[in-house]
């Protein structure tokens, strides 16, 4: 839960480095929150009947429904910061700086380009970091170095 967590206690920080761990953590934690409000809009009474029989009278959403998109919409707000910040910060870890990220945002909107784009920032976002200090700040692997958690 700790790693989950560090990229809110970061905030709005885009200099230095984040580990792997951090990072997929963050990630994971993002999956379990909107997967909960997923589960509250399905269970309030979102339907897929009118997809499969355009005939059926769709359902009204119930306050559930609400409840659950309100939560996504007001998490998706408040987690785009941390999620760029911590992006950015796990391309310095590989050495890179964090305006590729904004190149592969603007490259996975181009259709065929974009599935090998999101392809190869997938890749790198698994590539452990460089060993050592980089011109992003010491390793935070490095447990010798004082100046990680300062």
């Amino acid at each position: 839960m700790e790693w989950m967590l560090m990229p809110l206690r970061r905030y709005a920080e885009f200099t230095g480095r984040s580990r792997r761990m951090e990072f997929w953590m963050f990630a994971l934690l993002m999956v379990i929150v909107e997967l909960v409000c997923f589960a509250l809009m399905l269970g309030g009474g979102f339907s897929l009947a009118s997809i499969e029989d355009p005939t059926a009278t769709p359902a009204m959403p119930g306050p559930v429904f609400w409840l659950g998109a309100g939560m996504l919409g007001i998490f998706a707000l408040a987690i785009i910061v941390p999620a760029i910040a911590v992006t950015v910060r796990r391309l310095h870890d590989r050495d890179m700086s964090g305006w590729w990220y904004l190149g592969f945002v603007v490259l996975s909107m181009v259709p065929v380009v974009g599935f090998i784009a999101s392809i190869a920032f997938l890749v790198i976002m698994c590539l452990p970091g460089t060993p050592g200090p980089n011109r992003f700040g010491p390793d935070p692997l490095d447990p010798t170095s004082a100046e990680v958690f300062a």
